[in-house]
């Protein structure tokens, strides 16, 4: 079973369908007051333990999730329930609202974001008795700095494998904390403007993280990834989307097909391709949690996007 931290979150998802650049008057960057008319509004459940716990559900390998949420979550508890999800770690309090994302994407992918924090401040409350015993890895996923460090420290101290994926609280982490994150972890991950803050944080390039962690995971976009080792750099293809309507949560869909892929003994070019092809059903709806695939529908379409077969211990499990 994977361990999914971070937050458990509404987002509100709003399409501007010009071009965030258009808008930006470099000179005057100093008074920066813009505003947008947006083309659609969507209200979403969301954060990035619901996104990570959920895509693993739908590619059949038991999640979990330890989070804080307000009183509002009650119903997307029950639905993460029905849907295979552990949620046993997460806790529901009182007086607070859930977290909450507003985030604006124009016709270019690019993104501006807004994070209300909420009930996910108290996140660091919880350890990793609080959720199931036994977990094979546990995502460190953007959360509470202080519920961030915790989990690393106890995965390391118990020998338990992690991901670092600090992602949009990056800039709230404080440098050692950043450090601290990547060492001794199995998978450090962002898209590319994470990484570099990364490795300005850690005054270490990729080789350098490399010394502390075992995979770096720079996501690209539709441009693919890039997953590194010592020993090895895979360069991932992006899987084809028939049509792309939101990237939101694509990000958390590709570590969970990664996770997913390596815990089931995968190589890495292997893995990272279910992870290119989870995020990309993720693209295809709005929202980060819409989408749904059958595992003969993601396997079929695994070969038409890469051209060859999905292992078949991959659902070995199933």
């Amino acid at each position: 079973m994977v361990l999914c931290t971070g937050s458990i979150a509404y987002d509100y998802i709003l399409t501007f369908k010009g071009r965030f650049k258009d808008h930006i008057l470099l000179d005057k960057t100093h008074i920066l007051n813009l505003s947008f008319l947006v083309d659609d509004l969507q209200k979403r459940k969301g954060g990035v333990a619901g996104n990570y716990a959920y895509n693993l559900a739908l590619l059949g390998y038991p999640s979990a999730v330890l989070a804080t949420a307000g009183n509002d979550a009650a119903e997307y508890r029950d639905w993460l329930a029905a849907h295979g999800v552990d949620c046993r770690g997460l806790r529901l309090l009182e007086g607070e609202l859930s977290a909450t994302g507003f985030t604006t994407t124009d016709m270019d992918d690019n993104q501006l974001t807004g994070y209300y924090g909420g009930a996910m401040w108290r996140a660091a409350m919880l350890g990793l008795d609080d959720g199931p015993p036994n977990v094979e890895a546990v995502i460190v996923g953007p959360n509470d700095p202080g519920a961030m460090k915790r989990l690393v420290a106890e995965c390391r101290d118990r020998g338990v494998r992690f991901v670092f994926d600090p992602a949009h609280q990056l800039p709230m982490m404080a440098a050692e904390d950043v450090m601290d994150g990547a060492r001794g972890a199995w998978i450090v991950i962002g898209n590319d403007y994470e990484l570099e803050l990364i490795q300005e944080r850690t005054n270490r390039d990729i080789n350098g993280l490399l010394e502390v962690s075992q995979v770096v995971v720079t996501t690209l976009g539709r441009h693919g990834s890039r997953i590194q080792t010592r020993d090895e750099s895979v360069e991932i293809p992006c899987a084809p989307a028939a049509h792309e309507e939101d990237p939101t949560g694509a990000g958390d869909a590709y570590r969970s097909g990664l996770v997913a892929g390596l815990l089931r003994g995968l190589d890495l070019a292997a893995a990272g391709r279910v992870a290119s092809l989870a995020a990309t059903y993720a693209v295809e709806h709005v929202g980060t949690i819409e989408h749904h695939h059958t595992h003969e529908e993601f396997h079929a379409r695994y070969r038409e996007a890469f051209g060859v077969d999905l292992p078949d211990r991959f659902w070995a499990r199933d």
